[in-house]
């Protein structure tokens, strides 16, 4: 991939991503708020993306891809980075010599509300009950109506190098199991699925971005804890599931279906890789 890339939101997913842009031979720009080094090879944009007139000076893209998140948990932090911020980039690339070829939407699967393990894909209804929900699908709404292409990628939990804070929760002790399914992606595996979709012909609306193995979250901290040689965490006390909130197994099989693969298909891949790293 060689490319005028643009990656508004250059955090945790969106710092893996340049770095990858970068190494496929592309003119990778950041965009980002913080005073952060960029990573090497891309160019810092400072910038608050739901600021008025704020993006006027930014430098043209051929791909984008969105993956700003909020500082904070509440209705008024989603709705500026996952809104406004948006609303606002689109209307500065609409206004571009050549519009972009496609700009890729970072949102979640919790615009999905479904429980009880019901199995969801990109077809399934999208009802949030909280804000958080409601937020992303406004947002996703603001992205779809760009006068060039655009697709959604709904990421599952994030976990990788450097967010590995449920590992330690194991080994301490500390952690505390659900009976409710869980949905998660390596770091790696997502932004290695912003690239894929950004060059796809054809590329759908929307893709769910998870691995290939919904699991109850039991199961995974009772994996880590033997891997570690310290007991399975217990049960959390309470009602079952209590802390399960949109407990549902989504489907991968749409972005599967277009070529992508795992490099982590499971927890089990992934973790095992920050374990040997942790041991290191």
């Amino acid at each position: 991939m060689s490319a005028r890339a643009l990656v508004a939101g250059a955090g945790y997913l969106g710092g893996a991503l340049a770095e990858r842009l970068v190494r496929a031979g592309s003119e990778v720009v950041a965009l980002r708020r913080s005073e952060a080094p960029a990573p090497a090879g891309v160019r810092a944009f400072r910038a608050d993306l739901a600021e008025p007139g704020a993006l006027a000076a930014l430098p043209e893209a051929d791909l984008v891809f969105y993956a700003a998140a909020a500082d904070e948990r509440s209705d008024a932090a989603y709705e500026r980075a996952y809104v406004t911020g948006v609303a606002r980039l689109v209307e500065r690339l609409a206004r571009q010599r050549t519009p972009p070829r496609r700009l890729v939407y970072v949102s979640s699967t919790a615009v999905y509300a479904q429980q009880d393990g019901a199995w969801v894909d990109e077809t399934s209804p999208t009802e949030p009950s909280g804000f958080t929900g409601r937020r992303l699908l406004e947002g996703e709404a603001r992205a779809h109506a760009a006068p060039f292409p655009v697709a959604v990628l709904r990421l599952g939990g994030l976990y990788g190098p450097g967010r590995a804070s449920l590992v330690e929760r194991v080994a301490s002790g500390t952690a505390r199991a659900t009976r409710g399914f869980t949905n998660r992606i390596h770091r790696d595996d997502a932004a290695g699925a912003l690239l894929h979709l950004a060059e796809l012909p054809n590329a759908a609306r929307c893709y769910l971005g998870v691995d290939s193995e919904p699991a109850r979250e039991a199961e995974v901290l009772a994996w880590l804890a033997a891997r570690l040689g310290v007991p399975a965490p217990p049960a959390e006390e309470g009602e079952p599931g209590a802390r399960a909130r949109g407990d549902k197994r989504c489907s991968n099989a749409r972005l599967l279906a277009t070529g992508f693969r795992f490099r982590y298909p499971t927890y089990r891949e992934g973790y095992a890789a920050l374990l040997g790293a942790r041991d290191a």
